[in-house]
């Protein structure tokens, strides 16, 4: 953007990070705000609470932020995070059956969150035009006298030595999360709020790092093992940087993980990856267990509305949040980034609703693969169609089958990674391969699922 454009960004967590990157091609000043003090060296931050717990950097999301900050998964591996070939390197238990092993390009990085974030706002803050603002509040939006544009943020400091003051600007980004307070602000303004679809799943995740030893996880970097109906219980085992690894004990539906040593040690033992629970049981401790609740996935439809203001936009979880088991949500706020990018570069008129149809677009596979996910838990309220029934099976034989066959692991593994849509699982070699490889089934991985609740898993 020509001249001397201003834009500034709520939210100086990762959605907002991400979002000044790719305003930093096209406005001269890009103004991040955040609450928060932010921290010069990697540390969890009080209000971004989520960021002590187990984070898992898809895929997709490696590759998009390579492309947004050059360099920087080797900046990770020397700043001590393992590189991670996600299908060779990791334990894959789906539905119960450990999925066979295999070298392939799904390549991840086993960073904690508060590291992942401090390299990337240090990139950031190197930016020109790039300014952080911390332990500010953005108190509301300014517009035009017919108050059909954002012109920019009326900020509140922390510091009761400094008065408020407002912030022109010519777009403003709200990455503010979860908490975004756009709804509000947009009916203050005399436009609607955007309709919302919800998913309650009732997620309660405990997590805790220990001290990694040569021997844990067979000497590979992760395992995993989702939740099925009648045992809503998953985990997760990944290495991270500085020796050590991250066990996240999930529970959905009211299912919680205890915070105790011997009730962490056994409830890793229900679970079918036997690593999970052979860490918790015997690695030293480097922390302690942090719990976090989710009540419910929440996508705002802001593409639905007729109305809205020019010079603003919505971006990240405050447009999508996601059930963070499915580790969705830093991969989709990439993508988002680098559309925005791409919209700006065009430089044509109406961006919001450019964007947020783009977003939707987005979001619609990840939301498909989470929801879907979700519903096959029958205390999940949604809609089960006949598609959905036939996926059902269809899935769960796709995990009988990839016990022996790692073509079907792989493609299962680019569906979750984001690099591929949910129909690609759907082609006709694979739709033989899973016909073929389900009669070879076998029980689950030490039969640790109840009887029959593995055959309802789904996936969109």
């Amino acid at each position: 953007m020509a001249g001397e454009a201003t834009a500034v960004v709520i939210g100086a967590s990762m959605g907002g990070l991400l979002a000044a990157r790719a305003l930093s091609e096209h406005f001269a000043r890009v103004i991040v705000i955040d609450r928060d003090l932010l921290p010069a060296a990697p540390a969890s931050r009080r209000c971004v609470p989520q960021g002590r717990q187990l984070h898992v950097l898809l895929a997709r999301g490696r590759s998009v932020l390579e492309e947004l900050f050059p360099g920087l998964s080797a900046q990770l591996r020397d700043a001590g995070a393992p590189i991670v070939d996600l299908h060779e390197q990791v334990h894959w238990y789906n539905d119960g059956y450990h999925m066979r092993r295999a070298p392939s390009d799904l390549i991840g990085v086993g960073v904690s969150r508060p590291l992942l974030e401090h390299t990337i706002r240090a990139r950031v803050a190197e930016l020109p035009g790039v300014k952080l603002v911390p332990q500010t509040d953005v108190t509301g939006l300014l517009t035009d006298a017919a108050g059909t544009t954002v012109t920019g943020v009326q900020v509140a400091p922390h510091d009761e030595l400094e008065t408020p003051y407002t912030i022109a600007a010519d777009l403003v980004v709200d990455a503010g999360g979860r908490a975004s307070r756009s709804p509000r602000w947009l009916v203050q303004l005399g436009y609607p709020a955007p309709p919302e679809d919800q998913v309650r799943v009732d997620v309660t995740y405990v997590t805790r790092v220990y001290q990694r030893c040569p021997e844990h996880l067979d000497g590979l970097l992760g395992a995993l093992t989702n939740a099925v109906p009648g045992a809503p219980r998953a985990g997760i085992a990944a290495a991270l940087e500085g020796d050590r690894v991250a066990i996240a004990l999930n529970g959905m539906l009211g299912e919680q993980p205890p915070t105790d040593d011997a009730g962490m040690v056994a409830f890793a033992e229900k679970l079918a990856a036997p690593h999970i629970a052979t860490i918790v049981r015997d690695a030293p401790p480097a922390g302690e267990p942090v719990t976090m609740r989710f009540p419910a996935s929440v996508r705002r439809r802001y593409e639905r509305l007729r109305r809205f203001p020019s010079g603003y936009l919505v971006v990240a979880d405050a447009l999508c949040s996601f059930n963070p088991i499915y580790g969705q949500g830093m991969t989709v706020a990439a993508l988002q980034a680098l559309l925005l990018r791409r919209l700006l570069a065009e430089r044509g008129t109406g961006i919001a609703s450019r964007f947020f149809r783009g977003a939707a677009r987005i979001i619609d596979g990840p939301w498909a693969i989470a929801v879907g996910t979700d519903l096959r838990f029958p205390e999940v309220p949604g809609r089960r169609s006949a598609r959905v029934r036939f996926i059902n099976g269809f899935v769960h034989r796709l995990h009988v089958a990839a016990t022996h066959d790692a073509v079907l692991g792989a493609a299962f593994l680019r569906v979750l990674n984001l690099v591929r849509p949910p129909t690609s699982l759907l082609r006709p070699g694979i739709v033989l391969r899973v016909l073929r490889g389900s009669l070879r089934a076998g029980r689950p991985a030490g039969d640790r699922q109840p009887a029959g609740a593995h055959l309802r898993s789904l996936w969109w």
